[in-house]
């Protein structure tokens, strides 16, 4: 809750603040800031906003105009904070629309699907178990029980003191899950993180499995914008914070914050100098390394020493075809994958988003997105490419027969790593400075959160945390529950913490 404090600043009252990033953070930190009246600047480096869901217009071989993002993002229902932001300019979220499953298949042929799982807890796990072709029973009789007991007893932030110094794939091996089940049921979810799951915290997987079984009635099914990115979210959103009276300086990356003599700090650019009260660093996890790197006179050593410490998850490729005749009417709009070569889900962008339908109606043909998380450092970006492809056609055969009218790669290696033994180092919203907060899904956070919600409500957090220092509300969030909804299973993972009888 916000602290207790008046509900805006007085006219002429109100102090400068600088937003450093302009992604889903920085505008969340934007609008809480906004809202209470704040002066604020928002900076961003890029030419657009959305940060990791930013866009850019490109033109094809075959003259279209269209526009390349990142690539699919779920914005599922637990996302309730993201979810506030975006209603600022769309009270229904009528631009989000549904899709009907989250349908998960592995090369040997099983494919799980969570269309008819229930969704209240503990049916939504045991429902996901009963229904899944994954989990044979006679691989469920081999499963270590009390290893699996803690899944039942999620506590935010306990899960990361009793799981942060183990893997996800050792708790997975503990618990003795099927080969299978690592694939489908929670490969997911380390891959949400373009992480290796060898490399992964356990305390995050775990708390995936919270969010989205036991701790909330949503389950895993999930909205996606009806449009690209800029459009439908983002270019709205700016000319919202535009309303309130923030300056929007795209094409602008901060160079350094430097503390004043006199409170607040001086903000570097490359066209010069910007005093301001305070400042939020929503950056992303190099962005955030090279700006604090380069502004000596922030923060203790210990503090400095935290942020360099950050790593990057590994590389991840988004390629995107267009094709010369469509795929096959019943594919689905997103499909994730394993056991593929590398390819971890497919997108068939014409099944939700306009800008692909009107392109394929129009050319008889299909957008197709591709995803490969954590490609091996260093590997050939045109073998990877080609394996995609390659692999596409083995999904979906039909495309073999297509023509690749063009086509759009993207390389990024920016996504926040958590591993094994780091969270404890990790930086919080709250800094060293009383007027400079952090921002981001890279930082440690005490509530059930995690990627796009946890950029959201650390944005709504650290523009709070500023708000209260000059005695003004701040935004009420919304998460799941800290721990599990069901007193049967709490009560069972309390067993896991007694020691075994011998």
């Amino acid at each position: 809750m916000p602290a207790p404090g008046r509900d805006r600043f007085a006219p002429g009252d109100a102090p400068s603040v600088a937003v450093v990033g302009g992604g889903i953070a920085g505008l969340a930190a934007a609008t809480g800031l906004a809202e209470r009246g704040a002066r604020v600047t928002l900076y961003e480096r890029e030419d657009s906003l959305g940060g990791r869901l930013a866009g850019y217009r490109t033109r094809l071989a075959d003259g279209s105009e269209v526009t390349m993002s990142r690539g699919f993002h779920a914005f599922f229902r637990q996302y309730y904070n993201l979810r506030g932001l975006l209603r600022r300019t769309d009270p229904a979220l009528a631009r989000l629309t549904p899709l009907p499953d989250y349908p998960l298949r592995h090369s040997g042929g099983l494919t799980d699907s969570f269309a008819r799982v229930p969704r209240t807890p503990p049916l939504s796990a045991l429902g996901f178990v009963a229904l899944s072709p994954t989990f044979r029973w006679r691989d469920l009789t081999a499963l270590d029980a009390r290893a699996a007991l803690p899944l039942t007893d999620v506590r935010v932030p306990e899960v990361y003191t009793r799981f942060d110094e183990i893997s996800a794939t050792a708790f997975l091996e503990r618990v003795r899950f099927p080969e299978a089940a690592h694939h489908l049921a929670f490969e997911v979810f380390s891959r949400s993180f373009f992480a290796d799951p060898r490399e992964l915290s356990a305390a995050e997987l775990m708390l995936m499995f919270h969010i989205y079984f036991l701790g909330s009635s949503e389950g895993l099914l999930f909205d996606v914008p009806d449009e690209p990115f800029p459009q439908a979210l983002w270019e709205p959103l700016a000319d919202y914070l535009r309303r309130l009276g923030t300056t929007v300086r795209t094409g602008t990356p901060v160079h350094g914050v430097d503390p004043a003599g006199t409170g607040g700090a001086e903000v570097r650019t490359g066209t010069g100098t910007d005093r301001h009260d305070a400042v939020v660093l929503a950056l992303d996890t190099g962005g955030l390394r090279r700006v604090v790197a380069a502004s000596p006179g922030l923060g203790t050593t210990p503090w400095r020493d935290g942020i360099a410490a950050l790593r990057t998850a590994p590389p991840f490729l988004v390629s995107r075809l267009w094709l010369d005749r469509p795929v096959r009417a019943h594919r689905p709009g997103f499909l994730g994958t394993s056991g593929y070569d590398g390819l971890d889900n497919i997108s068939v962008l014409e099944r939700y988003e306009g800008e692909a339908a009107r392109w394929a109606a129009k050319h008889g043909g299909s957008v197709v997105e591709l995803h490969a998380y954590a490609v091996t450092p260093g590997a050939d970006s045109g073998a990877v490419q080609d394996a995609l492809l390659g692999q596409l056609r083995r999904v979906y055969p039909e495309t073999g027969r297509a023509r690749v009218v063009d086509a759009r790669h993207e390389w990024r290696s920016d996504c926040p790593l958590f591993p094994v033994g780091a969270h404890h180092r990790r930086p919080t919203v709250r800094t060293p400075h009383p007027w400079l907060t952090l921002a981001g899904d890279g930082l440690r956070c005490d509530l059930p959160v995690a990627l796009m919600e946890r950029a959201a409500t650390t944005g709504f957090l650290a523009s709070n945390a500023l708000l209260a220092g000059w005695g003004v509300r701040g935004q009420v969030l919304w998460t799941v529950p800290r721990a599990g909804r069901s007193p049967v299973l709490r009560a069972l993972g309390v067993l896991a913490d007694r020691p075994a009888r011998r």
